[in-house]
């Protein structure tokens, strides 16, 4: 009861943390200060980290610009700054959408605090052997080689379980936010799956070719997978945002849940048409 003697009504919705403010309410610019301040630490410490991850990929970019060579193969530029820009801008989107997700504060701290830190291993392994000019996946030519590739490998089974950990948690009680949110998080994770399974299957895939000694067909294995790998990735922070801008319209709600089921149908057969190509060029 509040001092007039009112019985105050709880909810179950989720916590409102500084990552549900900047979803539920416009941001004026003179108020982000504020804004990072209410956030959690652990939300905090994510947010820059992601933010630090697409600065590095960004800056491997004006890397490859300057010192040039190939964008393709095992060994270029092209990871750091892909690796770099996709792990940023997922570890960043994961830390909003979950804000969504009716789980625990705590267990959601734990788990994004320990996604952050698998982003951040695998980010710096991946740009670790750009530097040195060798394979980082797959490459087993040396102690040294093995046991970053062997970093990575681990790295990626820990994504699996922080991430499916958090699907779960997302189809297992209907998860809060403006409307549409709930079917955009549901979708998004579920496609997220499809990107997990493909990464596992390319890396299984490699570690096969590798051990049987055809450690250049293991390098170049993964071609067929990686556009179903990318597409699929980011549909947890492009759904969810699209979510998002549509509560900000004036649109009635009818109209938004035709357009936020439409752009799940288009990404959804974006996704199968990535798999179709996958299958044909495997």
């Amino acid at each position: 009861m509040d001092r007039h003697g009112t019985r105050l009504h709880t909810t179950t919705a989720p916590d409102r943390t500084a990552a549900t403010v900047i979803a539920t309410a416009p941001v004026p610019a003179g108020r982000t200060s504020a804004v990072w301040h209410a956030a959690r630490p652990g939300e905090r410490l994510c947010l820059a980290t992601g933010t630090t991850l697409v600065l590095s990929g960004l800056a491997h970019l004006l890397v490859f610009a300057v010192d040039g060579g190939p964008w393709d193969g095992p060994v270029s530029w092209r990871k750091p700054v892909t690796f770099g820009l996709s792990f940023g801008l997922t570890l960043i989107a994961v830390t909003w959408v979950t804000s969504y997700v009716r789980i625990g504060g705590r267990p959601r701290t734990v788990l994004l605090v320990v996604f952050a830190a698998d982003c951040v291993v695998e980010v710096a392994g991946i740009t670790l052997q750009a530097w040195r000019h060798v394979p980082s996946h797959l490459n087993t030519s040396t102690p040294f080689d093995t046991a970053v590739a062997m970093m990575l490998a681990v790295g990626g089974g820990v994504l699996v379980v922080v991430l499916s950990a958090f699907a779960a948690a997302a189809f297992r009680h209907r998860p809060g936010g403006p409307s549409g949110m709930p079917l955009a998080l549901r979708s998004g994770f579920a496609i997220l799956m499809v990107a997990l399974l493909s990464g596992a299957v390319m890396i299984a895939r490699g570690v096969m070719l590798s051990r049987t000694g055809h450690q250049e067909a293991a390098y170049h294995s993964t071609a067929p997978l990686k556009p179903l790998h990318g597409v699929s990735l980011h549909a947890v922070l492009v759904l969810p945002a699209l979510a998002w801008l549509l509560s900000r319209t004036a649109w009635s709600a009818a109209a938004r849940r035709r357009v936020l089921r439409a752009a799940v149908g288009a990404y959804t057969a974006a996704v199968l048409g990535a798999g179709v190509w996958a299958a044909l060029t495997w």
